[in-house]
């Protein structure tokens, strides 16, 4: 095995969908100003934060990882799960390595990473958590870290997606990223750091949940060695696990339908191996519910 990386770091940011592009981001602009950038990576259905982050870390549908807010939030991801995280399966093949995830929303660690695997955790608002993470870098230098911050979430429950006071937390959601990433800096890992913000999903009015344009279209971008200065066409945020275990070069499993649905974007990476991209547009997930409840702990 000869990794790509040493290091993947993911920022999450809850609720930003593909606003980040009408928001005050200066720090996002500059860090992925020669990276791959998209406004168009689709959500999963139903737009709602279990139903998308579960996708991402397991490499699967809401209809396959049969995740949702109620179960996350009180049943932990079982250990012998046939849809593990991409927690496990760094884990498997890299056993020493440092592994975090760090969550305003703690559900996510809770709820969707096996509880077996020695990955440091960590919880609080969006300035204590990103307190924590860089903290977190400076003392460990993760192999893979990821990190979800709420603020923006809550903003769009509270103020209505899209709104001003939306895209001011989105404008502060920017200030974390660039502690995050002066903090990847700082610790000589960035020559060998994937670096990666994404949204879950999006909004439309105070809720999110269904497949308007605006619930389903979110951000995503990458910058580090190798990534091409690019705009996504064609990808869903389940495709975040193939992308993370590209990175450390572990094997993906084979596409699935009716499991494993992780593809590596087209023009991501500079590389003639990495297979076409297939259209699974046909899977749309499960019925949309509507979110219109915060899930955050963080005041606003």
């Amino acid at each position: 095995m000869s990794p790509k990386f040493s290091h993947v770091i993911v920022v999450g940011i809850d609720g930003a969908g593909a606003f980040i592009k009408d928001a005050d981001t200066p720090y996002f602009d500059r860090i992925f100003a020669e990276g791959a950038v998209t406004y168009r990576a689709l959500a999963s259905n139903p737009s709602i934060s279990a139903e998308c982050w579960g996708s991402m870390l397991t490499g699967t549908g809401p209809e396959v990882h049969g995740l949702t807010n109620k179960i996350v939030g009180k049943v932990p991801y079982p250990t012998d799960s046939p849809f593990p995280s991409v927690f496990r399966r760094i884990r498997k093949v890299m056993p020493d390595a440092v592994l975090g995830c760090f969550c305003n929303w703690s559900p996510i660690y809770r709820g969707m990473v096996e509880n077996d695997l020695n990955v440091t955790t960590g919880n609080g608002n969006d300035i204590e958590l990103t307190l924590k993470v860089c903290d977190y870098i400076a003392e460990n230098k993760p192999a893979f870290l990821f990190v979800q911050l709420d603020h923006v979430d809550s903003w769009g429950h509270y103020a209505g997606y899209g709104t001003p006071a939306h895209l001011l937390s989105i404008h502060d959601a920017d200030i974390r990223i660039r502690e995050i990433f002066d903090a990847v800096v700082d610790a000589g890992m960035y020559e060998d750091t994937l670096f990666i913000v994404i949204a879950d999903h999006g909004g439309d009015g105070l809720s999110h949940g269904g497949w308007s344009h605006d619930e389903r279209y979110v951000t995503f971008a990458a910058a580090g060695k190798g990534v091409q200065h690019t705009g996504i066409e064609t990808m869903n945020v389940r495709d975040l696990a193939a992308i993370i275990l590209y990175a450390f070069d572990i094997e993906a499993p084979e596409l699935d339908e009716k499991g494993w649905t992780s593809q590596i974007p087209e023009g991501l990476f500079n590389d003639p191996s990495i297979p076409e991209y297939r259209d699974l547009s046909h899977l749309t997930g499960a019925a949309p519910r509507i979110s219109k409840t915060p899930h955050t702990s963080e005041l606003i």
